[in-house]
């Protein structure tokens, strides 16, 4: 039995590897005119991950860094970040004041809140950049209708002397599902191209989405025009393009994000429950196959660690995720390539749940691998 006296589950955050997936993407992407924020949402934590994430971000090429949350971007200011930072979901009305103070751009669909952040702008002596959201049919934030935008980004130009248009933007693929192709994002710097010529001047930035748009630009079908995108889960894990999107990608490392838990039981069990099947802990009524006796392994991770309990792989060839509760892991390592005992350390492949979960978990302990020449 191994025993150790770390504190488990462990997510082990290779910050060399971020820096080498993001460099290659920045150069893909500016192969193609397309600059990169990004986006460290999903890397927050106590020991402040979203700062070390973003130092390596920058390093390796992004123009600017991009978070979801107010109190992160303060944060990271506090921690001395005095890159460009992005406000990448619109801002709530009682946050604005803080959008201002440390936010140099944000996201906005709300012509009245602009106006807000214009007044508190002036009271600060400062210029605040925004970049209009357009709904192209995902159905999440954004004007739906493109004459709306136009009318609001003409009078931002004409009568904001503290809000600088910056440009447009899009998101796709968070809420409807909705692919981003050639046909919603020509849509895109069509409109972006009505704004430049209402307004006498081209603008800064169309931006083209997030990582789900990153395909486009690997096949080079981006529409001329998009040069700006936000990404964070295609640099920092790459897994979901790989296994969702289909892309080859030998050049980026899927091992950025390791979660590392220990065995707690080994046992020979039935594989379909005993009794009366109801509902498990959160309410949902699960189906199960009977596979005979398995030999299983329960292991210390569980939902409130990493959220959906398949949101990550196993390291070992052979082990299947049968399921899970708050708490704990239930494994199949009947055929596990390699035996596994009580108090073992098993670690698992992070995908995008597991990440945004895991960091923001305070049960779980981070440790980071940080860059050779750090």
């Amino acid at each position: 039995m191994t025993l150790s006296n770390k504190n488990y589950p462990v997510l082990e955050i290779n910050l060399e590897g971020i820096y080498h997936n993001t460099k290659k993407a920045v150069e893909m992407c500016r192969e193609k005119g397309v600059e990169v924020t990004g986006v460290v949402k999903g890397t927050d934590s106590y020991e402040n991950s979203y700062f070390q994430v973003s130092k390596q971000m920058l390093r390796a090429g992004c123009t600017t860094i991009g978070d979801s949350r107010m109190n992160t971007i303060k944060r990271m200011r506090e921690l001395g970040m005095d890159a460009p930072v992005l406000l990448i979901r619109v801002p709530m009305p009682s946050e604005l004041e803080d959008v201002v103070k440390y936010a140099d751009i944000s996201l906005n669909s709300e012509i009245e809140m602009i106006k807000q952040l214009n007044e508190i702008a002036e009271k600060y002596h400062k210029q605040h950049k925004v970049i209009l959201m357009m709904d192209l049919g995902d159905l999440r934030e954004g004007y739906f209708d493109e004459n709306e935008l136009i009318k609001d980004a003409v009078l931002i130009e004409n009568e904001l002397k503290n809000i600088k248009l910056y440009g447009i933007g899009t998101n796709l693929g968070c809420f409807g599902s909705i692919k981003p192709d050639v046909t919603n994002l020509s849509r895109l710097v069509s409109i972006a191209n009505k704004i430049s010529n209402s307004i006498g001047r081209k603008l800064d930035v169309v931006s083209g989405g997030a990582t789900s748009t990153l395909p486009l630009i690997m096949d080079n079908t981006i529409p001329e025009g998009i040069n700006h995108i936000r990404v964070g889960e295609g640099i920092v894990i790459a897994r979901d393009l790989q296994d969702i999107w289909g892309l080859d990608l030998p050049m980026l490392r899927r091992d950025n994000y390791i979660l590392k838990a220990q065995v707690i039981e080994v046992k020979e069990k039935p594989s379909y429950p005993i009794g009366e099947i109801f509902v498990d802990a959160f309410g949902h009524k699960q189906t199960y196959v009977d596979k005979g006796i398995r030999k299983r392994a329960l292991v210390a991770l569980g939902k409130r660690d990493i959220g959906d309990i398949f949101s990550v792989v196993p390291c070992i060839d052979g082990v299947t995720i049968e399921g899970g509760s708050s708490d704990h892991m239930i494994l199949d390592i009947t055929d596990a390539k390699v035996e596994i005992k009580l108090g073992d350390i098993l670690q698992f492949e992070a995908c995008y749940g597991a990440m945004i979960h895991s960091t923001y978990s305070s049960s779980v302990t981070k440790e980071y691998i940080f860059p050779s020449e750090e």
